[in-house]
């Protein structure tokens, strides 16, 4: 399988999203303590890895750890805010490195709704240079959004200004906003969406991006919501190929992997045609309305064939309908629905006095942009 699996370098960041479910801690990660965690990656025959964070370019060593994860085998992705990425020696440096590929966020091209969402001025700009500033460096460029209330309405406009201006962009991602944790719990009335805010604007952009040869990902949206491109939903890519996903996080959590993609379902899924391969609603911080899913009835076994005769996927190696229908209903039988897992195995980051009077700092100018945001600051998460 084409797993990929995800280190938080950093936890801390140079913006202030208000809706951020991964603020900062006082753990703090060096090149030692990661190699094991890209070794880890490496012994289950993962495809790659993405570091992400928090803000991960902004730990000193990671171009290290990028080299020394592509020196094992892996892919190499970045998730970033770009502010340092557009820095074009900083991408050149990165991609001697080993970095492959840059997942670069932009929630809107909407200057001012952009600089609400980041908190901080002037993040639009850098984000958009660093796709040229990266793709100048030979690291191919991607663009990951949240989806939130602020920008659901315009997804699609978002879209069709960055493939006009940057045309090196072939793939986006959106993420729907996960209102369970850090800032994104504490503001949920201000940025969670409700599904039919963003169910228009979603399936324009997904169009456009069909009809100019781009591809797609859309993660934490049932299938209800995903208009014509149900094949696009990560969590339901991830059951039909029975994919896992390994997390390093940078706090008290340590390392989940997630094997079952299940939320939150309405009593109208049960009549569902897809309720089988849907990842239903992501709503672990019970912000949504489950009213708002509907039931479908279409073709299952169309959009599964669509997955894995996927050409662009080539590590998958069921391609026969009638093979997957057998493991798949194996799968069913043998009812693997651990979902996540908590794996003590490896220690991720450590709590140092160091990192604790950085975190407090971190604390400090946060509460400034919070009180200048009008953002509420998620607790103290401080071990100290």
């Amino acid at each position: 399988m084409a797993n990929l699996g995800y280190i938080q370098v950093v936890r801390h960041c140079n913006h202030f999203c208000g809706f951020c479910s991964n603020p900062a801690t006082p753990y703090t990660h060096d090149l030692a303590s990661m190699q094991p965690l890209v070794d880890d990656f490496v012994a289950r025959g993962y495809f790659g890895v993405i570091l992400t964070g928090g803000e991960p370019t902004l730990h000193p060593e990671l171009p290290a750890i990028a080299r020394y994860a592509r020196d094992r085998g892996l892919h190499v992705r970045l998730i970033t805010n770009g502010t340092r990425l557009a820095d074009p020696a900083f991408a050149r440096e990165l991609a001697q490195a080993g970095v492959q590929l840059a997942h670069v966020s932009i929630y809107s091209v909407v200057a001012a709704v952009e600089a609400e969402l980041r908190g901080v001025d002037g993040t639009l700009e850098r984000a958009r240079a660093a796709l040229d500033a990266a793709h100048a460096a030979g690291i191919e460029v991607n663009v990951n959004t949240v989806i939130n209330r602020r920008n659901a309405d315009h997804l699609d406009h978002t879209v069709r200004v960055l493939t006009r201006d940057h045309p090196q962009v072939r793939h986006f991602v959106w993420n729907n906003l996960d209102p369970s944790m850090g800032r994104a719990e504490v503001n949920q009335a201000r940025f969670t969406p409700r599904l039919a805010d963003f169910e228009l604007s979603l399936e324009r952009a997904m169009r456009h991006l069909h009809r100019t040869g781009r591809t797609f990902r859309v993660e934490k949206v049932p299938l209800c919501y995903m208009g014509s491109f149900p094949e696009a939903s990560t969590e339901t890519r991830k059951i039909v190929k029975s994919e896992e996903r390994i997390v390093h996080f940078l706090d008290a959590k340590q390392t989940v992997r997630q094997t079952a993609w299940d939320h939150v379902y309405a009593d109208g899924c049960r009549a569902c045609t897809l309720r089988d391969i849907c990842g239903g609603l992501f709503d672990r911080g019970q912000a949504y309305d489950p009213a708002e899913l509907a039931p479908q009835f279409v073709d299952r076994d169309a959009i599964v064939k669509k997955i894995i005769e996927d050409p662009g996927d080539p590590a998958y190696p069921l391609r026969d309908l009638a093979a997957w229908k057998q493991a798949f209903a194996a799968r069913q039988r043998a009812g693997d629905t651990s979902g996540l897992a908590i794996d003590a195995g490896l220690p991720v980051g450590t709590v140092t006095p160091q990192g604790e009077r950085l975190y407090q700092a971190k604390r400090r100018r946060e509460a400034v942009l919070a009180r200048e945001g009008d953002i509420a600051q998620e607790p103290d998460v401080s071990e100290g």
